[in-house]
């Protein structure tokens, strides 16, 4: 029973702590509001900070990373076996930014944009594999194939 007049006690007595604090956002005059950027910096109020940007349209920071590539092109390899030819470009996309000098995830990126219908992405990406392998079996049919396209 003297669980609950504690308890009793403490919730009336609640609404009365409340009012002797400040309501938020409201702050002594004398000192300057603190914001925070992105970064986590702290700025004074009367500096803008830039509005968030939608991070979906921006590119991260691909650093060279060749055997993460490896791993994206496999991974582009099984969007493409279930069909998913949009994934698979994604995953070959990526193995290219992480390294630009893999010429298979060139060569399966230029055949993934050529089967979306998006004919001139798979020409940049077929001439981008000729000009890093132009002595390997597919090159003939890489040839063959931009010659069609253009």
């Amino acid at each position: 029973m003297s669980r609950w007049l504690i308890a009793l006690a403490l919730m009336a007595a609640a609404p009365l702590c409340a009012q002797d604090a400040p309501p938020p956002g409201s702050q002594d005059p004398k000192t300057p509001e603190l914001k925070r950027d992105r970064t986590g910096k702290a700025t004074s109020a009367n500096e803008e900070v830039p509005p968030e940007e939608d991070t979906s349209l921006t590119r991260d920071d691909y650093s060279f990373n060749p055997l993460q590539s490896k791993r994206d092109v496999a991974v582009g390899d099984q969007y493409r076996k279930k069909g998913n030819w949009t994934a698979a470009v994604r995953r070959y996309q990526t193995a290219t930014w992480r390294n630009d000098g893999n010429s298979e995830a060139w060569l399966k990126l230029a055949e993934a944009r050529h089967k979306l219908r998006d004919n001139q992405a798979a020409k940049e990406a077929y001439t981008k594999y000729l000009e890093l392998d132009p002595s390997s079996k597919a090159a003939q049919d890489v040839r063959k194939i931009l010659a069609k396209l253009k």
